[in-house]
């Protein structure tokens, strides 16, 4: 259910693989509780709510709760709420920017070498 060839793109954009599978996992389904990404996206309970948290502060996904039947704590729900286009070009201009940063550093190096 998750794309391997997609998670190691985005493993070697920038993003942590945590990150990358639960990405790729919620770009395929329109919401999914907690313990659907541990499931699909072979992680303990946690890595989801460390990568959520994550998620959460970069604004792209939107928690909710569900209650559950009968008694007991509410599930979470999470929903991919950012494009994936829209990661991926937010994750391509920031290693492009580090890229420029580093090839302004190496030549002024070189310049201070002459």
């Amino acid at each position: 259910m998750i794309d391997e060839r997609l998670v190691e793109l985005l493993i070697k954009a920038g993003l942590h693989r945590n990150l990358a599978k639960v990405i790729a996992y919620l770009s395929n389904v329109k919401r999914a509780k907690a313990k659907e990404i541990e499931r699909y996206a072979d992680l303990r309970q946690p890595e989801v709510s460390l990568t959520m948290k994550t998620l959460k502060e970069r604004k792209w996904v939107r928690e909710r709760e569900v209650k559950r039947e009968g008694k007991g704590r509410p599930l979470k729900e999470y929903e991919l709420i950012v494009d994936l286009k829209d990661i991926v070009r937010e994750l391509v201009d920031t290693r492009r920017r580090e890229l420029n940063e580093l090839k302004a550093k190496l030549d002024e190096l070189e310049k201070l070498l002459q």
